[in-house]
């Protein structure tokens, strides 16, 4: 039937890949399509394995038009050094942070490797920078995303003498987020914070009702890494 490749037939494949790439490569460059750009990185990252054609493309799509799925995935590559590109953590951050004010696919997941640079403070020569975590944290947390929101808790939780003080009421805040979100341990230390009195009164009922759902999120990842590894 016309239009259907048989996947058996290896010759066929090949050609209908080779396709894929001319489509791919006149989208990009030609029509200058950022969207094809970008699936002419995934090709040559995906189906050819060549890394570093992929990271030209990323560049080019990020640098000439702000694309911020490029700009996320360029700034993975330069965290371990991907495809020939500099191993840089501050390139890095600040391609996330391109790809955070992007609006695009991958804002949240930018926005939140954000937060974790400034956290960690290995992207900076200053150190470790608690307020531009918890802002960028916070915007990832306010897309739903669980990592953030956990994050922030913690911190919460810790708190720091350079202008972040200890703030159980904000921790569990974050904690009760995280594990709307699905997040085990935002359960688990919500739980614990309500068992204590920890920002909150005592909630012994409350606190059985969240232990109960962080043994059910355990229960459920530990499926589906017995399921994924089958």
């Amino acid at each position: 039937m016309a239009g259907l490749i048989n996947f058996e037939d290896e010759k066929e494949v090949k050609q209908f890949l080779d396709n894929l790439a001319v489509e791919y490569s006149f989208q990009c460059y030609k029509e200058k399509s950022p969207e094809g750009c970008q699936r002419l990185a995934d090709y040559l990252e995906g189906v050819k394995k060549n890394y570093e054609s992929a990271a030209q493309v990323l560049k080019h799509n990020c640098e000439t038009y702000g694309y911020g799925e490029s700009c996320y995935k360029l700034g993975a590559y330069h965290v371990t050094g991907k495809g020939g590109v500099t191993e840089c953590l501050r390139t890095a951050g600040s391609l996330f942070m391109r790809a955070c004010n992007s609006n695009g696919k991958k804002t949240i997941d930018a926005c939140h490797n954000v937060g974790l640079l400034a956290h960690d403070g290995r992207a900076s020569e200053a150190g470790p920078d608690l307020n531009v975590a918890r802002h960028y944290y916070d915007k990832a947390c306010d897309g739903g995303f669980a990592p953030s929101c956990f994050n922030l808790s913690a911190m919460f939780i810790e708190g720091n003498a350079k202008g972040l003080p200890p703030d159980m009421k904000q921790a569990l805040k974050y904690a009760n987020r995280a594990c709307e979100l699905g997040h085990v341990w935002g359960c688990a230390n919500a739980s614990r914070m309500y068992k204590l009195g920890d920002g909150t009164e005592k909630d012994e009922n409350k606190a059985e009702e969240l232990k109960n759902r962080a043994r059910e999120l355990h229960g459920e990842e530990k499926k589906r890494q017995l399921k994924f590894g089958e």
